[in-house]
């Protein structure tokens, strides 16, 4: 069995259908494809049950021959059915001409069931999709499967020493947390946790990053993608600027401070966040 997601939006959109992609895949033994921004893609390595990536820019403004070309993918194969996430005429003619017997979305002429997307973390508010294909969705539950090799040499990278391991990934745009606040927290913390060990967010793609902070202990994070893979990861999170509707309702997830305000947050209430307070 093949089902299709088509996921407009940038990496963290991709990386909260991950958890409804998985589950469809789980659910029923199904091969998966999906069709998303190309500059996102890479997302979707982070999922061994995905077969095929269609690059399809749907937020650049496609031409009708971008359109064909998307149709002809989704023809050839034998889709069962799709999770569309996107809208718009153009959209619902492509699927109206794909045969896919069951089409999912929240609108539009194309679909053969509507449903009412859930609110709060992105992630779980695809569930009422997913039940149009007689599955439940626990966002919640879901983990990403890592490589082996990538947790070793990341592991490998860490600094050394037996304390804590705090992975900072601050946004960098505008209205982020102050740099010398950022700068200012890890000695704040060494009072009070003399072996804390600070690692600063990086790697070359999305596989690093999130063996990066599967490595770590907790993550500080303004930075949206770095929050939706210790999401996925299952790891303590303080989410700076976030929405607390936004984040999933279990333990070690909280946010602070409020987006466009981070300026007014001060280091004791992120101490406070993070239990050292």
């Amino acid at each position: 069995m093949r089902v299709l997601f088509l996921v407009p939006g940038g990496v963290s959109d991709q990386l909260q259908a991950i958890p409804a992609a998985a589950q469809v895949a789980q659910e029923l033994k199904a091969q998966i494809q999906v069709a998303c921004s190309p500059a996102a893609a890479a997302a979707w390595s982070l999922l061994p049950a995905v077969e095929k990536v269609i690059p399809f820019a749907f937020d650049d403004g496609p031409s009708l021959a971008d359109w064909a070309n998307l149709l002809g993918n989704v023809r050839e194969p034998d889709f069962q059915a799709c999770v569309n996430l996107a809208s718009g005429r153009q959209v619902d003619l492509m699927l109206s001409m794909s045969h896919i017997p069951t089409r999912v979305a929240a609108s539009g002429f194309s679909a053969t069931a509507t449903v009412t997307p859930g609110t709060g973390w992105g992630a779980q508010a695809l569930a009422p999709y997913l039940r149009q294909l007689g599955i439940n969705l626990d966002a919640s539950q879901f983990r990403l499967s890592l490589p082996k090799g990538a947790l070793e040499q990341a592991a490998a990278a860490m600094p050394s020493g037996q304390g804590p391991a705090l992975l900072l990934a601050p946004s960098g745009d505008r209205q982020d947390w102050p740099t010398e606040h950022w700068s200012a927290l890890p000695d704040a913390i060494r009072g009070k946790l003399p072996d804390l060990r600070v690692i600063k967010a990086g790697g070359a793609n999305l596989l690093q990053r999130a063996a990066q902070l599967a490595s770590c202990d907790v993550v500080l994070s303004s930075d949206p993608i770095t929050s939706q893979l210790a999401l996925l990861s299952s790891m303590p999170l303080v989410a700076l600027g976030q929405d607390p509707a936004a984040l999933p309702e279990r333990a070690g997830v909280q946010a602070v401070g409020q987006a466009g305000a981070l300026h007014n947050l001060s280091t004791a209430e992120v101490l406070q966040a993070l239990g050292l307070g």
